[in-house]
């Protein structure tokens, strides 16, 4: 940054917690009231304190948050905690008079703990910059801090108290800021006179006041405070007094037009052949491998793009630079965009997860989003299908509606049924969004129209007519289910009075659906032919929503068992599934198999749909049915010689499940995790369902990283055991390898950015950043084994147990944090209820 640059960044764009840390004690405690003035041996020595500090955060004189404490200390006079605080709240969440209150207690006292003293500190200055650095506070003796906007407890020295000491303890800080010019030889002797200044002043004036040192956390530039949506046109009132009024520039945040022109100039400057030849040294090359290390949700800076910009003929050859040379592309440049166009035909050709970026809203030339479209060609329909549900959302982001992604995605399902069926119901499930249904029926009407013209292929699927009218009759089947959950819910009764009726149903009025006129292709599995619904295998659930339990014939003399559910939005529990078979894949691509059961779901409207039925049971009834897992299990797989008495596959097969879905549901954030909604087969494999919350949303207060309950650490033989070290293995080794694809991950959930799916459309971009910060990209492996290690640790420590007298499962809070509301996991009683 050159002199006259003046860089800084907005407080309502720092989406970070607030940090700060709790140093040390300076100056000489008060002489300290004795526990027993009677004795008379305690009366003859001095007892040593014991100290705590307490941090609570004041916004607008008003308390906010829980109050943070640090560890007792008790080493001496110099107490020194040196401790990082790490606030709830964000710097974006700040006003111009938060306050931060810190209080030292000491705990030696008896019963109650005695106050020390306390101090206040603004975290903004009188120019609303961000205080950053070291801050000493003066303590009031005897006084907790008060937080108020009129505080009676300030931690800022008086002025008229101000000495030689307080002046070089401003410079030191501002030298530890980097705000002064460092020489060694010069800093080494200043130092040196500082110590000797300090030596003095303590014996001149004493040391009758106590004071902390906080360390507020800094930053790459200075941080200046703005509200969130503050607008800038908005002119502040005039006051009618001499006292200075804040007045909003209007151009701040916008581009600095001689910055622009510079730019504009540099890079015409370099179009010729000279920058043909240039190669970055050593320093511009790391800088470079640093850029192309970003993941896809990073924004590049000025001086990132200009590198990019210049090295582009030496990065043709690197396949991963394309993406982000084509993010510092200046497309309202005629001449500029020709020329990235012409690069980009030669550039090495680029992986398909980098293809899936290239469609997302960041990028809207035709040309750009064609490419993309060209590379995904060579995706074979397995893959393709992996990530469907993405390109269909990625028609949002197109010019027209009849674009080559459009056309791509249909001439590809001819080729495959499935991927036909499946693109059909996603396209229809859009029709209900009135800003885009044009498009998406655009897309449908071109599917239907080459489907019927298609003629009879070589892979034996016939007339082209007859596969859209077996697809239709999908539709015609959900309408038929629709129609009979209405009746269903109608009759009064209890839930087997509900089941009689729709046995009747399917048996009398609507015998037809038994046995079909026609096969009809499933909307879960379009590979399988379904002939016909056996009522006597089918029912209800018993739920609120009261889903259908149908069990089809096949035509290849099977059946097969779907739940239908009405009044209910499946699209994010599809969207959560889709990532689970993703990630199931990406792992056994790798050779690693953790028996994850990724069940079909397809939302078939904005509030019905199907779910794969797979027979098992609910953690809560087994528990409840057999006091443990491995009681369970035993029940299917026993072996004496075995491990717990199963078998080595069962219980292999239940460690590997719950690694993946512990990996798994930390890294999409899933919430509202129970022992209801964890289900356990009888071979040992575990896997959750209902998720209504993802992307860290959960409804309970604190939820440890990922659901370890207890009974699952135990059916591994406890937390000491080979078996849950194996665990863990499992799991910082699926961590890894899904790290690898993060990139692929966040394409996918960018390309869902514009969708109406409940806790992505109501904050994307903070959501997908969430997700980001799951994958830890600033670790190497081995930290991550560390950092994943300690995550299993921390939900192991609050994994939540069963009191089998009362039914009531109780858990671990995080220390510092005081039950908000009681909650009760298994819902089998509620006569008793105790917190942990």
């Amino acid at each position: 940054m050159t002199g006259n640059e003046f860089r800084f960044f907005l407080s309502c764009d720092i989406n970070l917690p607030v940090t700060f840390r709790i140093e040390r004690l300076e100056g000489k405690l008060p002489p300290q009231k004795l526990l027993n003035s009677d004795d008379v041996d305690s009366a003859s020595e001095e007892r040593r304190p014991e100290l705590y500090v307490e941090c609570l955060l004041y916004i607008d004189g008003a308390p906010f948050g829980l109050p943070m404490r640090t560890r007792l200390e008790s080493s001496g006079p110099s107490y020194c905690w040196n401790e990082l605080i790490t606030l709830s709240t964000k710097y974006r969440d700040l006003t111009a008079n938060s306050q931060l209150a810190v209080t030292v207690y000491d705990v030696s006292c008896g019963k109650s703990d005695e106050v020390v003293g306390g101090a206040t500190i603004h975290l903004f200055n009188m120019k609303k910059k961000l205080k950053t650095g070291k801050h000493k506070l003066r303590l009031w003796s005897g006084k907790e801090a008060d937080g108020s906007i009129n505080t009676i407890t300030p931690g800022k020295v008086p002025k008229e108290e101000r000495g030689e000491l307080e002046r070089l303890e401003k410079l030191q800080n501002r030298y530890e800021r980097g705000q002064i010019q460092r020489v060694d030889w010069l800093d080494r002797l200043a130092f040196k006179a500082m110590e000797k200044i300090k030596e003095c002043e303590s014996i001149k004036n004493g040391s009758s006041h106590v004071y902390i040192v906080v360390d507020f956390c800094s930053f790459e530039h200075r941080v200046a405070f703005q509200e969130s949506g503050a607008n800038f046109l908005i002119p502040s009132p005039i006051a009618s007094t001499n006292e200075l009024v804040t007045v909003w520039d209007p151009e701040v945040g916008k581009s600095n037009p001689s910055e622009n022109k510079q730019l504009k100039l540099a890079r015409s400057l370099t179009r010729g052949i000279i920058d043909r030849d240039l190669k970055p040294n050593s320093t511009e090359r790391k800088s470079i491998q640093r850029i192309l290390k970003y993941p896809p949700t990073r924004t590049l800076s000025g001086e990132e793009k200009q590198d990019l910009w210049k090295f582009r003929f030496s990065l043709m050859s690197e396949k991963r630079a394309l993406t982000k040379f084509l993010r510092c592309v200046e497309w309202s440049d005629v001449q500029e965009a020709k020329q990235a166009l012409e690069l980009m035909g030669k550039w090495e050709t680029i992986d398909v997860c980098d293809a899936l970026e290239l469609l997302s809203s960041v990028f809207e030339s035709e040309e750009v989003r064609a490419y993309a479209v060209t590379v995904l060609e060579r995706a074979d329909d397995e893959e393709l299908q992996c990530y469907l549900l993405q390109l269909v959302q990625a028609l949002r982001f197109e010019r027209s509606d009849k674009s080559s992604l459009s056309h791509f995605l249909v001439q590809r399902s001819l080729r495959n049924i499935e991927l036909a069926s499946f693109l059909r119901w996603y396209v229809t499930v859009e029709l209900h969004d009135p800003a885009y249904a044009k498009r998406f029926y655009c897309t449908y009407e071109i599917l239907q129209e080459s489907m019927r013209k298609l003629g009879t292929g070589a892979n034996g699927n016939g007339d082209g007519f007859k596969l859209w009218q077996s697809l239709e009759r999908q539709k015609e089947l959900t309408a038929q289910l629709c129609s009979i959950m209405r009746d269903v819910r109608n009759v009064r009764g209890g839930t087997q009075k509900k089941i009689e009726k729709l046995r009747h149903l399917l048996s009398g009025l609507l015998s037809e659906l038994t046995y079909f006129d026609e096969p009809i292709r499933s909307p879960l599995a379009p590979g399988v032919l379904i002939t016909g619904i056996i009522p006597s295998e089918s029912s209800i659930f018993k739920s609120a929503l009261h889903p259908l339990r149908l069990a089809f014939r096949t035509a290849s003399g099977g059946s097969c068992k779907i739940i239908f559910k009405k009044g209910d939005d499946l699209r994010q529990d599809q969207l959560v599934i889709q990532m689970v078979s993703l990630m199931d894949r990406l792992l056994k691509l790798e050779n690693l198999d953790l028996h994850l059961t990724p069940y079909k779901v397809l939302a078939t409207g904005h509030d019905e749909g199907m779910l794969e039925f797979i027979p098992s049971k609910s953690l809560a009834q087994i528990l409840s049915e057999h006091r443990s897992i491995t009681s369970y299990l035993q029940k299917f797989h026993p072996d004496e010689d075995g491990p717990f008495g199963i078998t080595a596959t069962c219980l292999e097969t239940f460690i590997k499940s719950c690694a993946g879905y512990s990996v798994i549901t930390y890294i999409l954030g899933i919430g509202d995790r129970h022992l209801d909604n964890l289900l356990l087969q009888d071979d040992g494999r575990l896997f959750h369902v209902d998720f209504g919350f993802i992307l860290g949303r959960d409804p309970k207060p604190f939820p440890p990283p990922m659901k370890l309950c207890k009974e699952m650490v135990e059916a591994m033989g406890g937390a000491e055991s080979q078996y849950y070290t194996r665990f863990k293995s499992y799991c910082c080794e699926a961590y890894n390898i899904l790290r690898k694809s993060s990139n692929l991950v966040l394409n996918l959930f960018h390309l869902m950015a514009g969708s109406n799916i409940p806790d992505i459309a109501s904050d994307p971009e903070k959501g997908i950043l969430k997700l980001q910060e799951k994958f830890r990209l600033d670790l190497d492996d081995e930290e991550s084994i560390h950092f994943f290690q300690d995550l299993i640790n921390e939900s192991a420590s609050r994994a939540p147990r069963l009191d089998w007298e009362s039914g009531t499962t109780f858990f671990r809070l995080p220390s510092g944090h005081r039950p908000l509301a009681r909650t009760n996991f298994l819902g089998v009683k509620r006569k008793k209820e105790k917190w942990g």
